[in-house]
């Protein structure tokens, strides 16, 4: 397959991003929560940023660059804290959020456009909070690319969560305008997920296992033979080791890395040239404030 075929064949993340392994990796923006009287920054009003660097681009187990070399993954997130309460909602909070995919490889600097910057993603979040732990956000995207790999994607997508051990949750998502596959019909992808993590040299660092399993509800892996419901399964792990406490006057700094192994369906398959899957590496650099 062609580094022009691939371009088409994609749309961003996210978030919220979850990037993969990113935390907003990516993969899902991360939710403003009210921080404690001795943080610096003890308002409503939270600054998620970083910066990732994996081997390699995969969207919702579509690879987006062929040729692979220097890959860069920005993000900044502003949430909000609305409320806080007793009630039948417990909490509501907003998210506004940018992502960027920078390439150097065949799908940016060395490709056709010449230009590195692929991909910048706009989102909006509403976060609602229940009883036991129950969390439902509603999130808008628009996936766009700046050096015109491919065109612009407006989605709609619904996730629910539960605080758990194994940090559950299953994400919904409609596209409204645009399709991920390139194909002619806007499709709906269903993610379902864990996360479970556990602390490590008495919590100095953490592990997270993410695990996550995506599917075509309709039109979303549209191949040659029509729509292939399973697209992709994906196994990763990942250590973070904080740099500075949540006090810290700068924000509370940390690093990461990890790796993740993706096993493709017959659609993402063919999109993939013909691989059948892959392992990307990630390391990151993330700060809170």
């Amino acid at each position: 397959m062609t580094d022009i075929s691939i371009c088409v064949f994609r749309r961003a993340v996210c978030a919220i991003a979850s990037a993969g392994m990113l935390t907003v990796s990516l993969s899902q923006p991360a939710f403003a929560q009210q921080p404690a009287a001795s943080d610096p920054n003890p308002g409503a009003i939270t600054f998620t940023g970083g910066l990732d660097v994996p081997t390699k681009y995969v969207f919702r187990g579509i690879v987006q660059e062929a040729d692979s070399k220097l890959t860069l993954f920005p993000y900044g997130d502003i949430g909000i804290a609305l409320f806080s309460g007793e009630g039948g909602i417990k909490s509501a909070s907003v998210n506004f959020g940018v992502w960027n995919a920078l390439l150097t490889g065949s799908s940016g600097l060395d490709g056709t456009s010449g230009k590195l910057h692929y991909e910048e993603d706009f989102y909006a979040t509403l976060t609602l909070g229940f009883a036991r732990g129950f969390s439902l956000g509603t999130t808008y995207t628009a996936y766009t690319s700046p050096n015109g790999s491919f065109g612009t994607v407006h989605e709609m997508a619904f996730k629910v969560a539960k605080s758990h051990w194994l940090s559950p949750y299953g994400i919904i998502a409609f596209e409204l305008d645009g399709q991920a596959d390139a194909n002619f019909n806007e499709g709906t992808y269903l993610e379902l997920g864990v996360g479970p993590s556990w602390p490590l040299a008495g919590g100095k660092a953490t592990l997270s296992v993410p695990v996550k399993l995506g599917l075509s509800l309709n039109d979303y892996y549209e191949g040659p033979d029509g729509d292939n419901t399973f697209g992709y399964v994906n196994v990763g792990g990942l250590i973070t080791v904080p740099l500075s406490g949540a006090t810290n006057k700068f924000g509370a700094w940390s690093i990461k890395g990890g790796v993740e192994a993706y096993r493709f369906g017959d659609t993402t398959n063919l999109f993939n040239n013909g691989d059948k899957g892959k392992v990307v590496a990630t390391f990151g650099l993330g700060v809170v404030y």
